[in-house]
């Protein structure tokens, strides 16, 4: 979907240049940012951008139009963390490159975004010792 400047803008400057699931800097990204649907519009979310969220091209990729998922550990459906309700330090912090996740909603968040994956938890490593990525 192309977005009209302005609302890029505004949901840029609401993340703070920041992807607003796993904390990358928009200019530490190799690929474009893109805009997210928190709720997408096939489960009934608008375009308006309270439903809008910056997103890196692997989290909006894995989370594709996803609002729920199963927990990893007891299988349980669980909502995905939203940016725009949720606290990111409520769901989630960071242990040296590792995003941990503090609740149900963030186990089940950073299992279907992939967050801990090998090639994810390198990149922050990197990008923690160029003090370009948040530490403990």
């Amino acid at each position: 979907m192309t977005w009209p400047d302005a609302v890029r803008r505004l949901v840029q400057a609401r993340a703070f240049d920041r992807f607003e699931y796993c904390l990358l800097a928009l200019s530490d990204a190799g690929f474009p940012h893109e805009i997210d649907h928190v709720i997408s519009r096939k489960h009934g979310g608008t375009s308006d951008p309270e439903n809008l969220a910056l997103a890196c091209y692997l989290c909006n990729r894995y989370k594709g139009s996803d609002i729920a998922s199963l927990h990893p550990a007891t299988g349980e459906l669980v909502r995905l963390y939203n940016p725009r309700k949720d606290r990111w330090e409520g769901h989630f912090r960071i242990i040296g490159p590792v995003v941990e996740p503090l609740t149900g909603i963030g186990a089940t968040t950073a299992q279907l975004l992939r967050l801990n994956v090998t090639d994810r938890v390198v990149e922050r490593q990197i990008l923690q010792s160029l003090n370009r990525y948040p530490k403990v």
